[in-house]
């Protein structure tokens, strides 16, 4: 039983972040993943350490988390024996812990993972011919309560650690066999060479595209994010990071100018009667306001184009009409844009249904012919509940009385 309690906020309401960076383990010991050099050095220094050994080590340890992907202190074989324990005891080297494992036909991968405080959330996978894909969760549940998603019939509850994000990244990278391999023959030398690139990896990009709303929990975002695009950390290019928002105005400009990545929009209609029955935000944060926004993104260009996400709802979203009214304010905000299609992705309980194919394809045309880019995304996953709009975690799909009575038989 989760021993943190639900945040009780409707769906128009910011909510309140939970001010911390590392989540409390029963055992006492602190975990280091989510952390900085600097927070790793001045920890070291409250357990004893001298500052000259506390940046010391707090160097050495960054490099074998980080650019190795070390779970062990035993494994940091620069680090002297009689160091390790000490490290041990104080100190642990965390992974989120797998519920489940699936793999799906197409070979999409989701987990199901758990937090050291009991709560449940999900990570997907996505192989292509020239890419893979990862899509990262932010938030335990959601509060946005957008009507065609499956994790917005969740309620939130609680925000992921920066510990808890980047974990994600390193877990895939676990699973997927990325990790460097090899001698280090002195620390100095290994921190400049061999960083990680895309070239012939598995796992090439990253999508701030899982549960919860990446800007409702900005801090913890960038600060997870900024490990991955260390160069003496994970060092994935922020050109291979995208971040996706409902539309959360107010920190969009701060996530251009502070993270610096790829920005993508949930926009999924052109009116706002539309919007605001499938995605509430909107009545808080107008389709205009968010295009100008959009406008005004740090660093976007027709080399860095904005992403706007258009889920395909039948006779709902999917007119010819809405077709030309996405083009006219997509051009009205000379924005850099590209659309991407998403055929809906059924799940249980969902109001809606997916646009003809048909319909799907006059709808691309249209875009493609006003000059932008509007291609039809392959849904992937499907048969795992992995694709776009359908991650929701298990726990929360059992009824109470299901609960209980598992509860009942283990106990």
């Amino acid at each position: 039983m989760a021993d943190t309690d639900l945040m009780s906020i409707p769906g128009q309401v910011d909510p309140v972040p939970v001010a911390r960076d590392i989540t409390p383990r029963a055992d006492g010991r602190i975990d280091l993943i989510g952390l900085p050099k600097s927070r790793i050095r001045e920890l070291f220094a409250e357990a004893g350490l001298d500052q000259k050994q506390a940046k010391l080590r707090s160097k050495q340890v960054y490099h074998w988390l980080y650019h190795r992907g070390v779970t062990e202190f035993d494994d940091m074989t620069d680090i002297a024996k009689t160091m390790r324990p000490w490290l041990t005891e104080r100190f642990v080297i965390g992974r989120p812990d797998i519920v489940e494992a699936q793999h799906s036909s197409d070979g999409t991968r989701k987990w199901l993972l758990k937090t050291s405080d009991g709560h449940d959330f999900e990570m997907v996978f996505i192989p292509d011919a020239d890419r893979g894909t990862l899509c990262v969760s932010s938030q335990v549940g959601c509060t946005l309560n957008c009507t065609f998603c499956a994790t917005g019939t969740m309620r939130l509850v609680r925000n992921l650690t920066p510990g808890e994000i980047v974990g994600q990244v390193m877990l895939a990278r676990d699973a997927l066999g990325e990790w460097p391999k090899g001698v280090m023959d002195g620390l100095d030398d290994a921190e400049d060479a061999g960083h990680y690139t895309a070239d012939g990896r598995l796992l090439t990009n990253i999508v701030m595209m899982g549960m919860g709303e990446p800007l409702y929990n900005f801090d913890n975002v960038r600060d997870a994010l900024s490990l991955v695009m260390d160069g003496d950390g994970l060092a994935l290019s922020k050109r291979r990071i995208t971040l996706s928002t409902s539309g959360v105005i107010p920190m969009m400009e701060r996530c251009g100018e502070e993270i610096g990545v790829n920005l993508a929009v949930s926009l999924h209609a052109v009116t706002k009667p539309v919007r605001d029955e499938i995605v509430p935000l909107n009545k808080k944060y107008g389709i205009e306001e968010l295009l100008q926004a959009c406008a005004d993104y740090p660093g976007a260009s027709n080399a860095r184009r904005i992403t706007f996400e258009y889920v395909m709802l039948k006779d709902k979203n999917d007119s010819e009409d809405d077709a030309r009214e996405l083009v006219r304010l997509l051009k009205q905000f000379n924005l850099p844009a590209k659309v991407n299609l998403i055929p809906f992705n059924p799940w249980p309980g969902a109001e809606y249904e997916c646009s003809d194919p048909a319909k799907i394809r006059r709808f691309s045309d249209i875009v493609f012919e006003g000059g932008i880019s509007a291609p039809v995304r392959t849904p992937r996953g499907r048969d795992i509940d992995a694709a776009c709009g359908q991650l929701k975690t298990a726990a929360q799909k059992k009824s109470r009385a299901q609960r209980d009575r598992e509860a009942a038989q283990s106990g």
